[in-house]
């Protein structure tokens, strides 16, 4: 089997980007973790992904200032240096630009703690419980310009509980994100999904 090479981009604990290297190890798991990225130089996860054995880079966008573009360009030229097919945004907390999404369109993957297209951006899981909502869960779909609007390949749901704070339902949706990422970059690593038939043939739970 020849296995997709994939790269993580991370900028904090990495906790994704960890079930993405545990799942991995496989033998019949259609891809390889070759590359961690942060744009953050102290980022956690960093050292997780070195004793893990797979190699890591740091871009750190401050030394591109307001360019973002420039930034995005650096971070593309250490990708294809190391030949990458995939790239997983797990915890990756800068916002890209259309150039970069239109270089890696359709293998480009992003996980969303929300059942999209319900509550895009940020604190997801307090706008969840204030909103009544009685389900809560997450989300992987491909990259588009537009934010956390991309066609969804995977999503799974968990019931919001009476008395539920953000840390409790944090906790459990984070339970199923370990779950869905690495099920998600399965089906587009062997084309089962792509970013074409994404949304129609999306697995839901």
């Amino acid at each position: 089997m020849i296995k997709k090479r994939v790269a993580v981009l991370i900028s904090g604990r990495g906790s994704n980007m960890m079930a993405l290297v545990e799942a991995a190890q496989a033998p019949d798991y259609p891809a390889e973790i070759a590359l961690v990225v942060s744009n953050a130089p102290d980022a956690a996860g960093l050292g997780g992904a070195r004793r893990a054995g797979i190699e890591t880079a740091i871009v750190d966008h401050r030394a591109f200032g307001a360019d973002r573009e420039d930034f995005e360009r650096a971070l593309d030229a250490k990708l294809h240096a190391h030949r990458i097919e995939l790239v997983c945004l797990a915890g990756f907390m800068r916002l890209l630009t259309p150039w970069f999404v239109t270089q890696w369109s359709g293998r480009l993957l992003n996980i969303h703690p929300s059942l999209l297209p319900l509550f895009k951006g940020l604190d997801t899981h307090r706008r969840a419980i204030e909103a009544g909502a009685e389900r809560h869960g997450a989300t992987v779909h491909f990259v588009v310009p537009e934010m956390d609007s991309g066609p969804i390949i995977v999503q799974d749901a968990v019931p919001i509980i009476a008395g539920d704070t953000e840390e409790t339902l944090a906790a459990r949706v984070l339970e199923v994100e370990h779950r869905i990422y690495p099920q998600a970059l399965r089906l587009v690593a062997e084309g089962r999904v792509t970013l074409a038939s994404a949304g129609h043939d999306a697995l839901s739970r």
